[in-house]
């Protein structure tokens, strides 16, 4: 039986993403930063785990707590919205602790293990914002991209140990805590002089009936894990693909 950790695990497509793999009999080691079983079903093939991806000591915590793996999920991420000029640098710092140096540091956490076995998987989870330009979504698109690129590269090097890395690219998805999860650091992230421009961009997303899914991210996450045939991209979402189908 195979074993998958993934990281950010306390809502969202985290959550759908442990679900979904529990329900094929996979075992699981869910992280979060507050272990909690509330919102998971209980299992003998589940171990909740704490887990700070911008902590190097909580990371080799988890990864001694995890033992073996199969495939690393990494799904822990911060969002942002707003104008550059309204962003602080400490916010652009703190998302780019988690979303890129946090993804960076658990995968090299677990290369040991899948280069030694000669197997293995990362999985990691970045945005559809990454393929258009966006307003309002600057630090955290670079964020988001800079993963993108640092998983292309990765996989050049990692062919040669028989271990795949895959990117999974959600669009907008309403039903999660992301703009829940964002609030914190939007504190004067839209100044005055951009006020009338957001408007307008929260009009236009209010009319946007394509949306992604928690469900449609854990699809293409257990794609990624067991499809070896799998591109390197994959979109999650209706809206995610249609993005891709404009670029």
């Amino acid at each position: 039986m195979k074993t998958v950790l993934i990281t950010g695990c306390s809502s969202g497509f985290g959550l759908e993403t442990a679900r979904y793999f529990l329900d094929r009999d996979w075992n699981v080691v869910a992280t979060m930063r507050t272990p909690s079983y509330d919102h998971l079903p209980r299992s003998d093939r589940l171990r909740v785990i704490a887990l700070d991806v911008t902590d190097p000591d909580s990371i080799w915590q988890a990864i001694e707590s995890a033992g073996p793996i199969d495939v690393l999920v990494n799904n822990a991420g911060i969002g942002l919205l707003g104008a550059l000029e309204g962003t602080s640098m400490d916010s652009a710092r703190v998302i780019f602790e988690t979303n890129t140096l946090g993804t960076i540091a658990m995968t090299q956490a677990v290369l040991p293990q899948f280069r030694q076995r000669k197997a293995g998987v990362v999985v990691n989870v970045t945005s559809a914002v990454t393929l258009l330009p966006l307003p309002l979504l600057s630090v955290y698109r670079a964020s988001k991209a800079a993963v993108n690129a640092f998983t292309e590269s990765l996989a050049l090097e990692l062919e040669q140990f028989n271990v795949r890395v895959n990117l999974v690219l959600p669009g907008r998805a309403p039903e999660t805590r992301f703009g829940e999860n964002a609030r914190p650091h939007m504190d004067g992230a839209i100044p005055e002089a951009y006020a009338e421009m957001a408007q307008g961009v929260f009009a236009a997303w209010g009319e946007q009936t394509a949306v992604t899914r928690a469900v449609d991210v854990a699809e293409a996450v257990w794609r990624a894990a067991n499809d070896p045939s799998s591109p390197l991209r994959l979109c999650a979402g209706a809206d995610a693909v249609a993005m891709a189908e404009a670029n």
